[in-house]
């Protein structure tokens, strides 16, 4: 099995974000196995990270970024786009990883759209699942840091963090 193992994820976001990077995105669906690199992705850090979800403390929605790592949280945006997010840390300690992009796809959006991934993958386990995974990958460790795209309600501090990574090489 070339799934990476649950304790993979559960480490500090900062850590696993750019640790995502090269690493192969599974998608299986009607028998047929998909396979993607993951090129670009953001940290969102817990309750004090006012771009966090987690900011407003523990909600409904936000339940399962509080479980451990290796986990997926699954929300939807403007009426219309579902988001794709790792779970890492611990419990108690909400942390996520947002895929922004997969080879060949640009957009956390058009990731969800062309992996057919919605509101059933909340809480989906990628060590147990039969349809969604990512396995390990040698990669290139290669990537460059900017500021989180689209978060300008967090304040400058937090807008202004340079934690999305972008693999170099793509």
């Amino acid at each position: 099995m070339n799934r990476l193992p649950l304790n993979f994820y559960q480490h500090d976001v900062l850590e696993i974000a750019p640790e995502l990077l090269g690493r192969v995105l599974v998608r299986k669906t009607d028998n047929q196995l998909y396979r993607y690199k993951i090129t670009e992705v953001e940290a969102y850090r817990g309750e004090e990270d006012l771009a966090c979800h987690a900011s407003k403390g523990r909600t409904m929605r936000t339940e399962i970024m509080y479980h451990n790592g290796g986990v997926l949280y699954i929300y939807l945006i403007y009426g219309m786009y579902w988001m794709l997010n790792v779970v890492t840390g611990l419990n108690n300690n909400p942390q996520a990883v947002l895929i922004r992009g997969i080879e060949g796809i640009n957009g956390p959006g058009r990731v969800t759209k062309a992996l057919n991934i919605d509101k059933s993958f909340y809480g989906e386990n990628l060590f147990f699942s039969n349809r969604i995974w990512i396995e390990k990958n040698e990669g290139n460790s290669c990537y460059y840091t900017t500021p989180r795209i689209g978060i300008n309600y967090a304040g400058e501090i937090w807008k202004n963090k340079p934690w999305r990574f972008v693999l170099d090489n793509i």
